[in-house]
Parts: structure tokens; C-alpha cells; sequence
């Protein structure tokens, strides 16, 4: 039975979604407690095949598996839990400036490098810039998504599914744009990013492009269909973290699917059942990504069949996979971070950062891979 944490939010702009459910996601979603969990598999004896080291390491606050990691060239910027923004320099770990905001986050960091947004557990988006609030808007409803900064302005996704955009730098309100959708929401980063010149929101089971300066709709793709007799079997949502590769952009729709989408004209290449509640990666070949116990998965990115699956990490409650510059990571909610071969899922490295758990999936930047544990260690590595 899905172990889940319910509360009722108001929305007030539409007459036609009087409420919305927030469903809080525990890793393995079909687990009713912690003692129903079935044991993380053993991690096996390794013959290392890539050479790991720690490059720097630095302390922020304690950090949520629903806020996120922000990166731009030479910078890499977080949230925490309780309210302090760090924004490190990547290279070295050294601080670049810092903000304790004194208030819970439900969403964040999103930045260009010059601006970052956050949004509070009050409903309230703030943006800031070298260590000082430019900003504050409240927000209709509650956000999980992390907000994007982009081409001058901010963008938020709050719970009732309503897209709201604000001028960076006076925080005006420029247009909102809210759709229908099924009652519950994932409590979890959506889907907010940029194609070109479109802006790519998940809505419901929905990949919905937009014209930035006024929300108008360009096209709608569905990745995740409802199903199911009661509200909970019904949810549909996408969640954040898209493979780009060229003009197909593939998402996952909670606990439902795996999708490519032609994001130049709309048009779904290819749809696969799937059973995971995180984001996905990918290269020129592959698409990534791990379902809820802990299976990992490439699909072939031309036509969504199996290439290879691995069962050497189920229920070991992985992070959202990241490839780049040809490794791929997970983290796991042991501490553990895996470089895996994308070929074929053998694992080539490994590490622990700390016990807490990894909080975020890694993130690449510059020479470095860089992840964060839920006691808000940061650390870098470089893998030869």
C-alpha cells in the first residue's frame, strides 16, 4: 500500500479545480513503512575501473530530496531546507557569497548566474542577486518546481498548475496561465525548462510548449495517461529531470511511463510503461533512468526498447541519474555515489560522501562532479 502524507490547498483563480492534494513521495513508493522495505542490495566486491578522487569539499544546510541544485558556468548554487542560499565557487568550493533567508523552502534553486529564485513553504517567491533579496511575490498556491530564471524574467509552476511569469529584475507580474488537471499533485520538482525559443512546463500528464512572453500555447504532448478507479491510482505528473539530445526531449511521468517527444513539432516518438518517480538522462544512444525499487534501465533512445537493465541497486532508494562527458552517476540513499557504464550498467566506481543519503542527483560542472548529502555536505570529485 502507497505510503503517502495528504493536505488540502485552496486555488482560488478557477471555479473548475476547487482543491488540490499534495501526495508526498516516499522513495519506495509501494511501501507502507520503513519496516516493510525491503533490504537495499548488497553492494558487491568491485574491481575499479575508474580512479575517484575528492577535489574539494564544502558545508551548506540541510538539504531535501525535493530542492535541487543549481549550476552556471563557474558557479554552483543550493538551498536549503531552512533557508540558506550558497552560492560556491566550482572550481575550488570556496564561498562566494551567502544569505540565510530564515524561512522554510519548499522549491529551488533555480539562476542564471546572475539572479537565483526560491520559492518558501509560505507560498512566497523571492529572487536574489550577490547576496541580497531583490524581490518577494506571493505565490496563488503552494510550488514544488523549481523556479526557472531565464531571458530577464522568472518563472514558477505552483500546484493548482498555473505558469506565472515575473520581470527579473522588478519581480512585475507579466502573465499567468493555469490549465485543468487530475486532483493530486506529486510532491516534487515538475517539469520547467526551455527549448529555444519555447518554454516546456509539465502540466498533469502533459508536455506543454509556450510562448514565454505570454504563456500562449505552441503545442501539447501527452507523456503519462491517467488510469486507475480512485484519485491515487489516477495521478499523473511529470517530474523534473528531462533528457535533451538534438530536438527529442524525454520525460517521465510518475510511476506511469517513459516518453521521447519531438519538441519541434509536438509529436510523441515513442512511449514506454515505467514505474519511477525520477528524472532521467541520457546521450546520443540512451536514455537512463531507475525505477521506484531500484531497477535502472536504458531504453534505446530511437525506439524506446530495453538495451540493458541492471538489478545491482534495487532498493537502495537511487537519485535521479546524470550522464556527462561520457560517465554516468546515481546516488543512492546510503551515501553512496555509482559510476556505471553506460554501455551496459557494469559498475566502474564507487563512493560514499556520507550516511545521510544522497540529497540530489550529482551534477557535472566543469571537471568535476559535485553531490550533496542530506546533512549538507558538498562534495567534489573527479573520476579518470
Amino acid at each position: 500500500m502507497m505510503h503517502v502524507q495528504m493536505k488540502s490547498t485552496s486555488v482560488i483563480s478557477k471555479p473548475w479545480l476547487s482543491w488540490v492534494v499534495v501526495l508526498a513521495v516516499s522513495t519506495l513508493a509501494a511501501c507502507s513503512s520503513t519496516s516493510d522495505k525491503p533490504a537495499p542490495t548488497a553492494l558487491t566486491p568491485l574491481a575499479v575501473q575508474r580512479s575517484v578522487a575528492p577535489i574539494w569539499s564544502a558545508q551548506v544546510g540541510p538539504m531535501g530530496t525535493t530542492l535541487s541544485m543549481n549550476t552556471t558556468p563557474g558557479r554552483l548554487a543550493l538551498v536549503s531546507q531552512n533557508g540558506l542560499v550558497s552560492v560556491i565557487n566550482a572550481e575550488n568550493g570556496s564561498l562566494a557569497w551567502q544569505l540565510p533567508l530564515n524561512t522554510p523552502i519548499s522549491a529551488g534553486i533555480g539562476g542564471d548566474g546572475q539572479r537565483y529564485a526560491v520559492v518558501t513553504q509560505a507560498n512566497e517567491l523571492i529572487t536574489l542577486s550577490e547576496g541580497k533579496v531583490l524581490w518577494r511575490s506571493k505565490l496563488p498556491t503552494n510550488a514544488f518546481t523549481t523556479p526557472l530564471v531565464a531571458g530577464g524574467r522568472v518563472f514558477a509552476l505552483t500546484t493548482d498548475r498555473t505558469v506565472l511569469a515575473f520581470d527579473g529584475a522588478s519581480g512585475q507580474r507579466l502573465w499567468s496561465q493555469q490549465r485543468s488537471g487530475e486532483a493530486l499533485v506529486v510532491k516534487q520538482s515538475g517539469i520547467l525548462t526551455t527549448f529555444q525559443d519555447n518554454l516546456l512546463v509539465g502540466l498533469s500528464g502533459r508536455l506543454v510548449a509556450m510562448t514565454p512572453s505570454n504563456g500562449v500555447s505552441r503545442w501539447e504532448a501527452t507523456v503519462g495517461s491517467s488510469r486507475g478507479t480512485n484519485e491515487v491510482e489516477r495521478l499523473v505528473d511529470l517530474v523534473s529531470g528531462v533528457s535533451r539530445v538534438n530536438n527529442v526531449v524525454c520525460a517521465r511521468a510518475y510511476q506511469t511511463s517513459v516518453s521521447c517527444v519531438d519538441a519541434m513539432r509536438g509529436s510523441v516518438v515513442w512511449t514506454r510503461s515505467a514505474q519511477g518517480h525520477v528524472g532521467l538522462t541520457g546521450n546520443d544512444s540512451f536514455v537512463f533512468g531507475s525505477e521506484s525499487d531500484g531497477k535502472f534501465f536504458a531504453w534505446n533512445r530511437a525506439t524506446g526498447q530495453v538495451a540493458w537493465q541492471t538489478d545491482s541497486l534495487r532498493f537502495r532508494g537511487l537519485t535521479a541519474p546524470s550522464f556527462a562527458e561520457g560517465q554516468l552517476l546515481v546516488g543512492d540513499e546510503l551515501g553512496w555515489l555509482h559510476w556505471l557504464d553506460p554501455k551496459n550498467g557494469q559498475t566502474l566506481a564507487r563512493t560514499q560522501i556520507d550516511s545521510s543519503g544522497i540529497a540530489i542527483s550529482p551534477t557535472r560542472i566543469g571537471k568535476n562532479w559535485v553531490s550533496v548529502s542530506k546533512n549538507g555536505l558538498l562534495q567534489a570529485y573527479r573520476a579518470e
